[in-house]
């Protein structure tokens, strides 16, 4: 970010980098990390050159690879954090003559990083990490490296996450009474089903059925004829039934499983140009579809707020969370409260709370805002010119480049009718929420 501020100055904004300039350019830098880390990574763990080369083609043209992991999303940092560190277990056992001190010292800084960035890094890479315990026994060096770094750098990240939430500086004492251990505190909070509901509970088979064959496509029939397990398969399979004992199982929870899966299969032997075929073809739509519309109207909207001057909340229902920091420095004057999946009724209560009373003139300086999909047909009977409640919203803004897949409902709905609403009422829109404080007279 210095550096970008650098060349930022030459533009005439003192150094003041817009948000979306930032944006874009830690999608660009998620982009290019990926491609390249990623296939780094592949060439080492994939030993055959023949199966390396199926290997890097497989992952570099999956849609996961340039549309998903190029967010800044937690899963995206774990999924490199995860195939590097399979790569520095594959090299310290590789190298039986030396130490591997520093390569140690590095993969108890990553399992740290990891673990501190999602609780569930772990999962990947502890079964393979099973096989350096001989190593750490003939080479004791080895163990010590990774137990100092992974000591240190937990007591920093503890104490960069104690400062962070503390109201004030911290002191020595704070760190010893009252740490902040976010891993911790993120496992205490998945643990609570209650917790999970407010995401969205799904059943454990989730990330088995749904999940991963929309990540993978014609590849998981690939996986019915795996020659053998290799260790970026097996830290794959403990990684995924790790994640499937919680019940909330979003897509992008096995990011990390995706690479280390396309280094693992084998092209079918028979109808071959078949099966490429359907790759290119399911990879260009998902791309399209999960790259350009799936919760693709969040950003937009978030930079529309931002330019509103009577905006002084905003709620967000059903959406992924909105970043903050592309609010441009408005987060003072504009508070943003993240429904998340709240139940209908308790979502309206909370907006009649904080709604603003109706002003004729429309001049007033304080607003409310909801942003929601305009499939949720929920909120109709609280639009148009005659609501049937003293609550109201105004239309002010929609972003029609935004579908919302969290929102299919095939049990209740029928599939038919879910994929009409939402598909036909795609996008996503801004309400004014505004109540009558005073009833207003009948309509003659």
């Amino acid at each position: 970010m210095l550096l970008l501020r650098w060349v930022w100055v030459g533009n005439g904004s003192n150094g003041e980098v817009a948000p979306y300039v930032v944006y874009w350019t830690l999608r660009l830098l998620m982009f290019a990390l990926s491609f390249v880390m990623e296939d780094w990574a592949i060439h080492e763990l994939v030993p055959s050159p023949r199966h390396r080369r199926v290997a890097v083609l497989l992952t570099a043209s999956s849609y996961v690879t340039w549309t998903l992991q190029t967010h800044t999303f937690s899963n995206s940092v774990e999924t490199l954090l995860v195939v590097w560190s399979m790569v520095l277990i594959q090299r310290i056992l590789e190298n039986q003559r030396l130490s591997s001190v520093f390569t140690s010292g590095i993969l108890g800084l990553f399992i740290v990083f990891g673990t501190f960035n999602r609780i569930t890094f772990p999962a990947f890479i502890a079964i393979p990490g099973i096989r350096l315990v001989p190593h750490f026994r003939r080479r004791p060096s080895a163990l010590l490296s990774l137990l100092a770094s992974s000591t240190l750098f937990t007591i920093l990240a503890i104490s960069f996450d104690t400062q962070f939430y503390a109201k004030e500086p911290i002191t020595y004492s704070t760190l010893l009474n009252m740490p902040v251990i976010t891993p911790l505190n993120n496992l205490f909070y998945n643990l609570e089903t209650k917790n999970l509901a407010q995401h969205g509970l799904h059943p454990y088979y989730q990330h088995i059925v749904a999940n991963l064959p929309q990540l993978l496509g014609p590849a998981s029939l690939l996986l019915l004829t795996i020659p053998k397990f290799t260790p970026p398969l097996i830290s794959a399979i403990s990684g995924i039934a790790v994640l499937s004992l919680f019940q909330h199982q979003e897509a992008r929870f096995l990011l990390p499983a995706i690479p280390l899966i396309l280094s693992s299969v084998r092209l079918p032997q028979r109808f071959t140009r078949l099966w490429l075929a359907a790759w290119v073809v399911f990879n260009v739509a998902m791309g399209i579809l999960m790259g350009m519309y799936h919760q693709g109207g969040v950003i937009p909207t978030q930079l529309y707020l931002a330019s509103k001057e009577d905006a002084t909340q905003a709620f967000w229902w059903r959406t992924y969370s909105p970043p903050i920091w592309l609010l441009n420095g408005e987060s003072d004057r504009l508070r943003t409260t993240d429904l998340m999946g709240l139940q209908p009724d308790a979502m309206i209560a909370t907006l009649s709370n904080a709604a603003t009373c109706w002003n004729q003139k429309n001049d007033t300086k304080v607003g409310t805002y909801l942003v929601a999909p305009r499939s949720s047909t929920f909120l109709d009977q609280y639009t148009g010119g005659q609501p049937k409640t003293d609550l109201a919203l105004e239309e002010v803004w929609t972003y029609k480049n935004h579908l919302n897949l969290d929102d299919l409902n095939f049990a209740e709905d029928g599939i038919l009718a879910t994929i009409k609403r939402v598909i036909g009422r795609r996008g996503l829109t801004t309400w004014r929420v505004f109540k009558y404080c005073v009833s207003p007279l009948p309509s003659s």
